[in-house]
């Protein structure tokens, strides 16, 4: 399989980048990209210094993680259409965004995501049952955050920028040399908890990333309405030094998250991220883009397709063979028929499961309740037990 550590714990002793590292504050409009649309490789020494090690394998298996977390997207979407998920949040559009950062990340960095970061969940190491259970409603919780250093799916918009600078700033007391990222969307910029989180990590310095996928829509609210800045110069006002990166651009997002992992690890505080992508789907499974949004904004955004720009670059350095083509669709095949199975094949929970886990020790007002509850179910004759989870 086309599996490496590419962008795993690089440590780089190059210049920091301006933007980020040396100047305060990013006010600039640019934007950073190091690949077009078209798939030309836009040289940028600034920030070429960040991506110099990917070899031509590891540009392979960047493809490869992109096309394998684009089909866990379709057959998830899939499952939800077929009544096998109750719910399901697409991330079609913005594989790119969610690689690049999360190849960047090392191990022992720890992560919070929103609701959306399933392809970050594939990459830190999260089993497919554990990614689809929550979205079955067979479980409050996916997987066990301390195995893979990610916190569970957030549905509350913005709170995971809190617990990120929290962590942040635990990390700091303990004196340890790791970084923390916190993904969340544009619409989540117009939150109390994100600005409230941004004024803590200033406060501090704290070792937190920021990671905008500006994805244009805020469920039905385009990102125009919410703010007449770019979303990259918001966080100057709280003193972070921000950069705003082609968001479709798999290279340009691992440079602009090493700078920014790395100036937090060097004690330079946070940083902010915009990374300028599309959402090509809709909000959930639950939402109907079509009320509101036009079908030409989705036509031209296709055109940037991440995935398709990565293609094009490989294929101009003839890295893309028959033989990549075919190990990366069996991946991806395979992937998602055990997404299917494991989600088919999802032991239900028990009743009083929803008791589990709600304290991290006995709770004498939980137990109450799962009594009473107990004693009623078994009232209609049909005695209930616990399941596994």
């Amino acid at each position: 399989m086309l599996t490496d550590q590419a962008g795993k714990g690089v440590h780089h002793d190059a210049p920091r980048p301006g933007h980020s590292a040396q100047n305060p504050l990013r006010t600039g409009g640019d934007m950073l990209q190091l690949v077009s649309p078209d798939g030309e490789r836009i040289s940028h020494p600034e920030f070429d210094i960040w991506v110099k090690d990917i070899s031509d394998e590891q540009l392979c298996s960047l493809y490869e993680d992109m096309t394998v977390i684009r089909r866990i997207d379709a057959e998830a979407t899939a499952l939800q259409r077929q009544g096998e998920l109750a719910l399901w949040p697409p991330l079609l559009g913005q594989e790119a965004a969610q690689i690049g950062s999360s190849r960047s990340l090392r191990d022992d960095d720890f992560v919070f995501p929103s609701y959306r970061e399933s392809g970050v969940a594939y990459v830190r190491g999260a089993h497919l049952s554990e990614i689809a259970r929550v979205w079955r409603g067979n479980a409050s919780y996916g997987w066990d955050p301390l195995r893979i250093n990610l916190a569970t799916p957030q549905i509350i918009i913005g709170s995971q920028s809190l617990h990120a600078t929290g962590y942040a700033m635990g990390v700091q007391l303990d004196g340890a040399n790791t970084a923390v990222l916190a993904y969340f969307g544009d619409g989540a910029t117009s939150e109390g908890d994100v600005n409230e989180a941004m004024v803590f990590a200033a406060s501090y310095q704290a070792p937190v990333v920021f990671f905008c996928q500006n994805n244009h829509w805020a469920i039905s609210e385009p990102v125009r309405v919410q703010s007449h800045v770019q979303l990259a110069d918001r966080p100057t006002g709280f003193g972070i030094p921000s950069m705003r990166v082609d968001g479709n651009d798999v290279l340009a997002v691992m440079a602009a998250t090493r700078v920014a992992l790395d100036r937090a690890r060097k004690g330079g505080g946070p940083t902010f991220i915009e990374a300028v992508t599309y959402r090509m789907g809709p909000h959930t499974t639950a939402d109907d883009p079509t009320r509101y949004r036009d079908p030409n904004e989705l036509e031209d955004w296709a055109a940037k397709d991440p995935i398709l720009r990565l293609r094009k670059l490989l294929e101009a350095k003839g890295l893309l063979t028959e033989d990549v083509e075919t190990q990366v669709k069996a991946k991806a095949d395979a992937v998602a028929a055990e997404l299917r199975s494991s989600c088919i094949d999802m032991p239900d929970p028990q009743p009083l499961d929803v008791f589990n886990h709600v304290y991290s020790t006995p709770n004498s007002w939980i137990e109450r309740q799962k009594d009473h509850y107990s004693r009623y179910l078994n009232s209609f004759n049909q005695p209930v037990e616990e399941g596994a989870l």
